[in-house]
């Protein structure tokens, strides 16, 4: 369905936004059916769906006449068919810049989450270019103008307590259930997390701006190796310090990144003061050592 790159930067923007990857690798399925890209020009491009209703609004004078007539624009919800291929979308949009560009991107829905680029001053866009610039980035781009929206619209907490009717509700809108897009998430969610059972030393990156459980787990982890620590859930500068410190004395690269070995070395290391001590033991060890 997804690969592991796009698995990946799904697992960091969970992490950086509190949510549990499961959950948001569920919407993201059913969101695009595991699909983000379509070559258009020789571009990998994300997918869109032009709304000429919306279009039609922005508009006005002459400008609106000519969408009209060109077939662009129309007051009505559905008036205006979106081609069936992405790359007779993409010419849709195109022709739909030659008479405004920035109604024409406002009147588009972005990328794997297809968020509507008329949002991007609710989500703190500079400006609606900025908007597709992030989506037209990658598949991270996508996906955190995807969480961006979820976060913005106070979904996080249904997302993660896997609430899907309410989750459906405020992402869908209230006829979610014609398109059963609530069991749809529950189906995604638990293939997921059945498949999220992972081995010691796997999960998402966590770094400076990571926040939930996972940074919590690591938190508690480092405590109890001895390495002074508010469990709080959030990963700011002392959390930082604190993973950089433990991968110096490890023998990693001391990034004040929890990655794949990080977490490894702190699954696998023995918790409490004593490993702790020894750590601070075969450290002075070494200097001494490296001195001779």
């Amino acid at each position: 369905m997804f690969n592991d790159a796009v698995i990946t930067e799904a697992n960091a923007a969970a992490a950086l936004a509190g949510i549990e990857p499961a959950a948001l690798l569920a919407v993201m399925e059913v969101e695009s059916g595991g699909r983000l890209f379509a070559v258009v020009n020789g571009r990998n491009e994300p997918l869109i769906r032009f709304e000429g209703h919306y279009f039609d609004r922005r508009l006005t004078g002459s400008k609106q006449a000519r969408a009209r007539e060109l077939g662009l624009a129309a007051p009505a919800a559905g008036a205006i068919a979106n081609p069936s291929t992405q790359a007779g979308r993409w010419a849709l949009l195109g022709k739909a810049t030659q008479i405004d560009a920035r109604a024409a991107y406002e009147s588009t829905s972005w990328g794997i989450g297809q968020v509507m680029g008329a949002h991007w001053l609710w989500l703190g866009f500079a400006n609606v270019q900025a908007l597709v610039a992030e989506a037209r980035s990658g598949a991270g781009g996508q996906i955190r103008l995807m969480v961006r929206y979820i976060d913005k619209a106070g979904l996080i907490k249904a997302l993660n307590s896997h609430d899907w009717q309410a989750f459906a509700r405020g992402y869908n809108g209230p006829g979610y259930a014609k398109n059963a897009y609530d069991k749809k998430l529950a189906a995604a969610y638990a293939r997921r997390a059945s498949g999220a059972k992972q081995p010691a030393g796997t999960g998402p990156l966590l770094r400076l701006g990571s926040k939930g459980e996972a940074v919590a787990d690591i938190q508690n982890r480092l405590v109890r190796l001895g390495y002074p620590l508010q469990v709080d859930g959030q990963f700011g500068p002392a959390t930082r310090e604190a993973v950089r410190r433990f991968q110096k004395d490890g023998g990693l690269a001391a990034d004040g990144i929890v990655g794949a070995k990080t977490r490894a070395a702190l699954t696998e290391t023995v918790p409490g003061p004593v490993s702790r001590w020894w750590s601070a033991v075969k450290s002075g060890l070494a200097r001494i050592l490296g001195r001779a």
